[in-house]
């Protein structure tokens, strides 16, 4: 009988040499993709939260400025802030459902594979 259970990470490591893994093709489009959308996100979010606080110090006008009742600009961006991390969660994780986990979806089987065919 033909054991269905995938290997423990320790048969695993013990069957794949990473450095080579790290190299491959798949792994690198997989990084590339990553970072991709990653790095400018995060720079992209940083100004946004630095703005917030820098506006917040040095405009008190600005912010204070009512919108409707007691309401003010600030009150709306501090809200932002986190509707942008909502928001930017929900887009990364619907990203890596379509550009990331199918790639690391097939590097795991060929991974799990090559540790059937060691034992």
């Amino acid at each position: 009988m033909a054991d269905d259970t995938p290997p423990t990470d320790e048969e695993l490591e013990a069957a794949v040499d990473f450095e080579v893994v790290q190299k491959s093709e798949q792994f690198q489009t997989l990084r590339k993709r990553h970072r991709s959308f990653v790095f400018p996100m995060a720079i992209a979010f940083l100004l946004w939260y630095f703005l917030y606080v820098l506006l917040a110090d040095y405009a008190h006008e600005f912010m204070s400025t009512p919108v409707f009742g007691n309401i003010n600009i600030g009150l709306l961006l501090g809200l932002l802030q986190f509707v942008t991390t909502f928001g930017i969660t929900m887009w990364y994780v619907s990203y890596a459902n379509k550009r990331l986990d199918p790639i690391a979806a097939d590097m795991r089987r060929d991974l799990e594979q090559i540790t059937e065919e060691k034992k």
